[in-house]
């Protein structure tokens, strides 16, 4: 399964797509089947124009991260938080030995403000190496770094570092919490992701408080052209049709409770 999802993503993203169908396009010019070599460079120009050019990516976006609205304040006493993997430049750190972030940092500056606050909570850090290679540190490795560099002891860290898709970072934390007692934990991921996340963790009766960040919309956007930020539209775009095609995998494979929780 996760061999198959690495494969699914990278023929089916949409740029990938809009490649695939100019190169179509021109094997059937050379072969003079005009009518197919022409619907099928429309096709990827049109991928093009609306992953570019239009606001679709980000409506998308908007609507997985509306999924699962913030809570307006902090809870009264916090036990634990599980912080899921995906906001450390991987192979990145493992080369140069840093804490290097990507654009999923919100995860686990969230975690450190509350682990600040409550300075009983435990933290569960569920993330291995999600590459194809496997020769990379994950999440988990990396956050035993950065946390203890805010004064955040390693003995709150709870480690799982061997998870390498969200249906394992689930699996995974299940056995851990169980292992230490911890039932009822704050579930920290991008907005985008806190669909599928809760999705899962419920269909193996997993009892978590979703505590969305990382938000890439400003929850205002409407149907549109968009001309001036074409790299950041494709950026959302290809996130949220990666997000989509897990929720749909995940559903079909019964991995999740429903197609699109709630």
């Amino acid at each position: 399964m996760f061999f198959i999802s690495k494969l699914v993503w990278i023929f089916g993203q949409p740029l990938s797509l809009a490649f695939f169908l100019v190169f179509l396009a021109l094997i059937a010019g050379l072969l003079r089947r005009r009518t197919l070599s022409l619907l099928a460079a429309t096709g990827s120009a049109l991928i093009l124009f609306v992953t570019l050019y239009t606001t679709a990516g980000n409506l998308l976006m908007q609507d997985l991260e509306q999924r699962f609205a913030r809570p307006a304040v902090d809870p009264e006493n916090l036990q634990c938080m599980i912080v899921l993997g995906g906001a450390f430049e991987s192979e990145v750190n493992t080369a140069r030995h840093g804490i290097e972030f990507s654009s999923a940092a919100d995860r686990f500056i969230e975690a450190l403000r509350l682990a600040e606050k409550f300075p009983q909570s435990r933290i569960l850090v569920s993330g291995g190496d999600g590459s194809i290679s496997g020769i990379y540190e994950g999440d988990a490795a990396a956050s035993a770094r950065f946390f203890p560099l805010f004064g955040v002891s390693r003995d709150r860290l709870i480690e799982e570092r061997q998870s390498r898709t969200t249906f394992e970072n689930a699996v995974n934390t299940k056995e851990f919490l169980a292992s230490q007692g911890l039932s009822n934990c704050l579930l920290i991921t991008s907005g985008y992701h806190m669909p599928r996340s809760v999705g899962i963790f419920r269909k193996l009766g997993i009892d978590v408080v979703p505590w969305p960040t990382d938000y890439r919309t400003d929850g205002k956007v409407k149907p549109g052209l968009d001309f001036t930020q074409p790299s950041l539209n494709a950026q959302n775009m290809a996130t949220a049709i990666r997000e989509w095609y897990g929720l749909i995998g995940y559903y079909l494979a019964g991995r999740t409770s429903e197609l699109y929780p709630r």
